[in-house]
Formats: structure tokens, sequence, C-alpha cells
């Protein structure tokens, strides 16, 4: 009996825990997400550019050749798409996880509350 309340204690942590970690994969992929807004912004406006072109780096803009810039942002977005998917991936593993443990513990209880 008292093993029983000890396994259910640590599988609500676990769960916890798992949610405290899906929470986090969920700010990173937002934050991921506003990321590549950003950069389709600037690519659409490149394209629109027919002047000098500028790359912020720090607290200085320095001139740069468009082409130079737009397969610097090219690039950064895949980097962030590639990242938005592997967090799509950990977080959907991680509820499935979460899910698992979810139903484990309220079949510890339903067991526990059938037992008294």
């Amino acid at each position: 009996m008292e093993d029983t309340k000890k396994e259910i204690e640590q599988k609500i942590s676990q769960l916890q825990l798992l949610e405290q970690n899906l929470q986090n994969f969920l700010m990173q992929k937002q934050n991921f997400q506003a990321q590549l807004l950003e950069i389709e912004n600037a690519l659409a406006e490149l394209e629109h550019c027919k002047g000098e072109t500028y790359k912020i780096i720090g607290p200085i803009m320095i001139a740069t050749e468009k082409e130079n810039l737009k397969k610097d942002l090219t690039s950064k977005k895949e980097i962030v798409d590639l990242r938005i998917k592997n967090l799509k991936k950990q977080e959907e593993l991680l509820k499935d996880k979460a899910k698992k443990l979810q139903e484990e513990v309220i079949k510890c209880l339903k067991g526990k509350n059938d037992k008294e």
C-alpha cells in the first residue's frame, strides 16, 4: 500500500517535470517561429530593394551585396526551419510520454480506490 503511494507520487513528479519540459519546448518553438517570421519578412523586403543593402552586425550596419545578404538570410531560414522541426518532434515525443504516464497514474489511482 505504501509502495503504491510512493510509486504514484513518483509518477506524478515525473509528469510535472515532463509538463515543464514541454512548456520550455513550446517557448523555444515560439522564439524560433518569431525569428523565422522576421527572416521571411527581411527576404521579402530584400526582393523589393533597389538601392544599397545593409547588414546589422552588433551595434553597426555594414553595406553588403544584395546576393550575399539573401544567401545569409536563406541559410538562417533553413537552420531555423530545421530547429523548429526538431522541436516539434521532441514535443510530440514528450506529449506521448506524458500521456502514457498520465494513463499509468490514473490506472494506479483507480486500482488504489478499488482496493479501499
